[in-house]
């Protein structure tokens, strides 16, 4: 199906893929979004797969997909013959780095919560809190 005409604006774009025109201009800049075209005037013009493009983009970063992941996810779906695997292999690996930030901010949650349980509501100089915070080693 063609594209219609482009006769959206920069704010429009924004308010239809749910973000702000800064964030259109900034997809622009690093590429993932195409430059729009311009008025006599030079104010952007975008058509409907500008609207999806972005709605894509805002969806994968919403996930927590990194950049050039997206860019990759872009390509892929510029390409909608070719098979999944790809996709798929991308999907899984930020699934894993995902459970592992979720593991890592479980045995952060249990930290903070026998520091704060251990705190005994004194005074600064005898707080397990403040104690615990300067000591050397990380929760790593």
């Amino acid at each position: 199906m063609p594209e219609t005409r482009p006769d959206m604006g920069i704010g429009e774009l924004a308010r239809q893929a749910g973000c702000k025109p800064e964030t259109v201009r900034y997809y622009e800049r690093i590429g993932l979004l195409q430059a729009a075209s311009r008025t006599e005037g030079g104010q952007r013009r975008y058509g409907e797969e500008a609207v999806r493009r972005l709605t894509f983009i805002r969806h994968a970063r919403d996930f927590g997909f990194s950049v050039p992941a997206v860019r990759e996810l872009l390509a892929m779906s510029d390409r909608p013959d070719m098979p999944c695997q790809e996709v798929d292999a991308i999907a899984r690996h930020h699934l894993e780095k995902v459970e592992s930030r979720l593991q890592r901010l479980s045995a952060l949650r249990d930290e903070l919560r026998r520091m704060v349980d251990q705190c005994a509501g004194g005074k600064v100089e005898n707080c397990r809190i403040i104690e615990a915070l300067s000591a050397p080693g990380r929760l790593d």
